[in-house]
């Protein structure tokens, strides 16, 4: 008995040891070609959300520099409060992997449904939010760009209950690894965007020239789109008779409880990770229009990095999710390796494309652009790329652990490393070195890498402790009981 025990466990080793190494892991299960299966299309639909944010930024940047500074600003404290409800409603996609992988597939559109609710709430937050915005952006207090952030920032409200709709509807189609309609959907809201971007900032067609607030016009009528795409996709018949998309559109209080219990979490660790990046941008305002767009442009750049990197970051979430309600951890631990070393090749490979040829990247932001104030802008983000290229690997890195976390469920440990990390590496840092130290935008920028290094050292670290492997969000499954026949009584028959 000894000796088959010992035999196990010489098996189990050997079957980790070749998960995790290099030789032969393209055709094995749960290896590169499953991964980028999956993650190619997300990463092709998180591109497209790329690029339309990259054209977004470019038109504004062509626009004047005080335009895509109130967008920066606008923006990114409306994707503070819309984080907090778009990543609990998107986090359906772990409960649809989970059942999906456990064969319970009639609570699948439940769990989805559920996330629409999330966009519900999200959405009337949001409504009430427009009201005190002005009070919150003079307090803020850039210079001349008051009106518009306020503005920008309304306007972008109105669409939000769509937008958080999309991400509970998105997790249907990616939780099952069947993410190609993402792409589709994404493409055509992504198309729309950018043509009535260029036609409500500029005034083209006969459209008024609106500059930052044609912008967010352009972005709440691409959500709408989508959420509609969506959800005539998802309440098609041959979907509802088998998860039920339709039939199960009531709310589920249990169900409801569970994904606030996993998923809220995350939204609270996504929407303070972002407000620390909004309390940095915050502060680099105070250094001038200048310092504040070239931010503004060098996080669009770093975009091309880390949005592709968040559908890879999906990928491992769902077949992490999967594999678990299979009870198959060992292939979720491959899954997430096989994602790692592709994810560090992309991020090490455009990190060196930042620091070698930066004016690639900024020829498009230049190119209409007035030459006089964009010279100030071009050498500022130069440096700023080098300190994107120093962390954009580990940047990678986080992503890819902290969905492995996520996958599993382990939603409150990666909050809680966010908020303390955040708070003591980013914020307060930044608080102290340019609220009251009048530091450069530079120092600010070493703190960003800082931040996010610490971060993947902490992600990996639980990641390797292991606790994930028995973790699930999904109930148990009820036990089987057979029928009881009833008793046939004793023939009184004569043979």
């Amino acid at each position: 008995m000894t000796g088959y025990a010992s035999d196990c466990r010489k098996e189990s080793v050997t079957a980790r040891d070749e998960g995790n190494s290099l030789k032969g892991r393209w055709g094995r299960e749960s290896g590169y070609r499953d991964v980028l299966a999956l993650a190619i299309p997300l990463i092709l639909s998180r591109g497209a959300m790329s690029i339309q944010h990259f054209v977004d930024r470019v038109f504004l940047t062509w626009h004047s520099p005080e335009a895509v500074a109130a967008a920066f600003a606008g923006g990114m404290l409306s994707f503070l409060v819309l984080t907090l409800f778009i990543a609990t409603a998107g986090y359906t996609s772990t409960f649809v992997a989970q059942y999906h992988g456990a064969g319970r597939e009639d609570r699948v559109g439940p769990a989805v449904w559920q996330g629409m609710y999330v966009a519900v709430v999200g959405g009337a937050v949001h409504l009430l939010l427009i009201v005190p915005a002005g009070s919150v952006f003079r307090l803020i207090g850039h210079a001349g760009l008051v009106e518009h952030e306020t503005a920008y920032f309304r306007i972008l409200c109105l669409g939000a209950g769509p937008a958080i709709g999309s991400a509970a509807m998105s997790g249907f189609f990616s939780g099952r690894g069947r993410p190609w309609p993402t792409v589709v959907v994404t493409g055509l809201q992504t198309s729309l965007n950018m043509i009535l971007d260029y036609g409500l900032i500029f005034g083209k067609w006969g459209l008024p020239a609106l500059g930052a607030e044609g912008a967010a016009v352009a972005t709440v009528i691409s959500a709408c789109f989508s959420c509609v795409l969506y959800a005539g996709l998802i309440m098609r018949r041959r979907y509802d008779s088998v998860y039920r998309t339709w039939r199960g559109r009531m709310l589920d209080v249990t169900l409801f409880a569970r994904l606030l219990r996993f998923g809220l979490p995350y939204g609270v660790q996504f929407c303070l990770d972002v407000g620390g990046f909004v309390v940095f941008a915050l502060l680099v305002g105070r250094l001038g229009t200048t310092s504040l767009a070239a931010t503004t442009i060098t996080f669009n750049i770093n975009s091309l990095n880390f949005l592709p990197m968040v559908g890879f970051g999906v990928a491992v979430s769902v077949l992490v999710g999967r594999h678990l309600g299979e009870n198959r951890p060992d292939l979720a631990a491959r899954s997430v390796y096989s994602a790692l070393h592709l994810t560090v090749l992309y991020t090490a490979a455009l990190g060196a494309l930042f620091v070698v040829v930066p004016g690639v990247f900024l020829k498009l932001f230049g190119a209409r652009a007035d030459p006089e104030s964009f010279a100030a802008l071009r050498q500022t983000v130069i440096v700023l790329l080098r300190f994107v290229a120093a962390y954009c690997v580990f940047d990678g890195v986080c992503i890819v652990m902290a969905s492995a976390l996520r996958g599993a469920g382990d939603t409150r440990f990666v909050m809680v490393l966010a908020i303390v990390v955040s708070a003591l590496v980013l914020v307060l840092p930044n608080i102290i070195a340019l609220g009251v130290l009048n530091a450069s935008v530079y120092v600010a920028w070493t703190f960003v890498a800082a931040y996010i290094i610490t971060l993947s050292f902490g992600l990996v670290a639980r990641f390797l402790g292991g606790k994930w492997r028995s973790m699930r969000v999904i109930e148990e499954a009820p036990a089987f009981v057979p029928p009881q026949l009833p008793e046939t009584p004793p023939s009184t028959s004569e043979p």
